[in-house]
């Protein structure tokens, strides 16, 4: 996998705070911007740019709309022959509700011969789903696949697996850029407090742009102020990578004031940062999920 693949107009009346701690502030949209969001996503989802295809019928489940992302993908999951594909279809529709695609993703994982393998380990990361766990513990084990390795012990750390959040941990030490990167987005959602200081410390380290969105990413996730300032200035990137990944971002740091520069984003000119852009709009105008 190619790790660069991981890869103004201010509302400030509609910035509602429904608390006292970053986690639960919302910031609700108003009619017009929601309606925008929702048309972003949906022809997003009918592009011909299957990522960003992808990632808009994320955004639409998590928007609420998870009917639509099943009636647009099913029939697409039959035809596809492409078993990294294949993963991003049965990830989005499982997400979406249909959780009937969960032993594609457990079968490709399980395929010495797939090229999907490590899409498959992502995809049970992102979707909190192990199956019987055998699958994930065979890939856990293979240590010459360092990247399948990776993702299937950040899956099974999501699942309270202690030895696998260990080796997440230990990653991050790692000399190898795209291996950092991973742990950085895996930490993101499965670190706590602990985490922060060899955070900063591989922050202080990191040379390479792309990788350095990635560390930000997990500090402002996991609450640390400096991560959530340095998210709000990658939204002004010159890196459309690093603005496109820090849109995404945004929304799940609970990074309440980037809404103004994220409705901006639904002008942009690359697809998936209007994606991005639009799922974060939804997802903080809502309540913050416990993690």
């Amino acid at each position: 996998m190619n790790w660069k693949e991981l890869t103004m107009f201010v509302l400030m009346s509609s910035v509602a705070w429904s608390g006292v701690s970053r986690g639960e502030e919302r910031a609700k949209l108003p009619p017009d911007v929601l309606e925008r969001c929702l048309e972003t996503l949906r022809q997003g989802m009918k592009s011909d740019e299957f990522w960003p295809a992808i990632h808009a019928a994320e955004g639409l489940t998590l928007a609420g709309h998870g009917d639509e992302v099943i009636a647009a993908l099913r029939d697409r999951l039959p035809a596809e022959r492409d078993d990294q594909r294949r993963c991003g279809l049965a990830r989005e529709l499982a997400r979406a509700g249909d959780r009937s695609t969960l032993p594609i993703l457990l079968d490709i994982l399980s395929n010495p011969e797939s090229t999907g393998r490590v899409h498959a380990a992502e995809s049970l990361f992102k979707l909190g789903e192990a199956g019987d766990m055998k699958q994930l513990r065979a890939a856990f084990e293979q240590t010459e696949h360092p990247q399948l390795q990776l993702w299937a012990a950040a899956a099974l750390a999501k699942t309270g697996q202690t030895d696998a959040l260990a080796l997440v941990r230990r990653q991050l030490q790692s000399t190898d850029g795209p291996t950092r990167t991973t742990v950085a987005f895996a930490l993101s959602q499965v670190g706590g407090s602990q985490d922060i200081a060899p955070l900063l410390q591989a922050l202080a380290n990191e040379t390479d742009t792309v990788a350095r969105t990635f560390l930000v990413n997990a500090l402002a996730n996991l609450g640390h102020a400096r991560g959530h300032q340095e998210l709000i200035r990658n939204l002004d990137s010159a890196d459309a990578t690093v603005r496109t990944v820090a849109a995404e971002a945004a929304g799940h740091a609970r990074c309440v004031d980037c809404q103004a520069k994220l409705i901006q984003f639904l002008d942009n000119s690359t697809l998936d940062t209007r994606v991005r852009a639009a799922q974060s709009l939804f997802v903080l105008s809502l309540p913050a999920r416990k993690r």
